[in-house]
């Protein structure tokens, strides 16, 4: 019996040690990403959403808009997609408040396409794919932070698209930084299990 659950313990361990090293090595994965950025003329860019105040973007999300914005001012993409939900508010959607921003910053309504219904990354990214594909575009601009880049590419290259990663300029405290690495490395390793968060 001790033979036995020692066996399971050292399983167990050895699972724990590999887990460790595959999320290490996908953070370093996502942290190399997360400064490159491939802007380049694309169908489309898609500006994943953050937070919200009452119909107002938050700063991450006014600071991935105005990236969005300096891109098609460069004339690198023809429409812009705005993602994200309510996040439990009642009126406002992260993605119509991106909408709202952006025409308030000279972008024509028909130049823009809203993604509001998806409440995690991975539902916004299975939206947006499939709007995009529904409108025959092939190519996006990926804008979001940049330890965001990797998993969204990823997801977006799994349906297909030519996906180019653009991270806002504005970045976190390096610890903070190193934290969201390992989170979406985490992400990333639940999505290609099957697991949606």
């Amino acid at each position: 019996m001790k033979r036995v659950a020692w066996a399971a313990g050292l399983a167990v361990l050895v699972a724990l040690a590999v887990l460790a090293v595959v999320i290490v090595r996908v953070a370093n994965r996502i942290e190399r990403q997360s400064v490159v950025d491939e802007a380049q003329p694309a169908d489309i860019i898609l500006v994943l959403g953050a937070a919200e105040y009452h119909g107002r973007p938050s700063p991450v999300l006014r600071a991935r808009l105005d990236h969005a914005l300096d891109l098609y001012g460069r004339k690198l993409a023809s429409r812009i997609m705005t993602t994200g939900g309510s996040g439990g508010e009642r009126v406002f959607t992260e993605g119509g408040v991106g909408r709202a921003y952006l025409m308030s910053h000279g972008v024509p309504s028909e130049a823009i396409v809203v993604e509001s219904e998806g409440e995690t990354t991975v539902q916004s990214i299975a939206l947006a794919g499939e709007i995009i594909r529904r409108m025959g575009l092939e190519s996006v601009i990926v804008v979001s932070d940049g330890y965001h880049i990797y998993r969204v590419k990823r997801m977006l290259q799994f349906r297909g698209l030519q996906v180019y990663g653009s991270p806002r300029k504005d970045r976190n405290s390096p610890p903070r930084e190193r934290w969201n690495y390992l989170r979406q490395a985490f992400g990333y390793i639940l999505w290609r299990a099957g697991v949606g968060v």
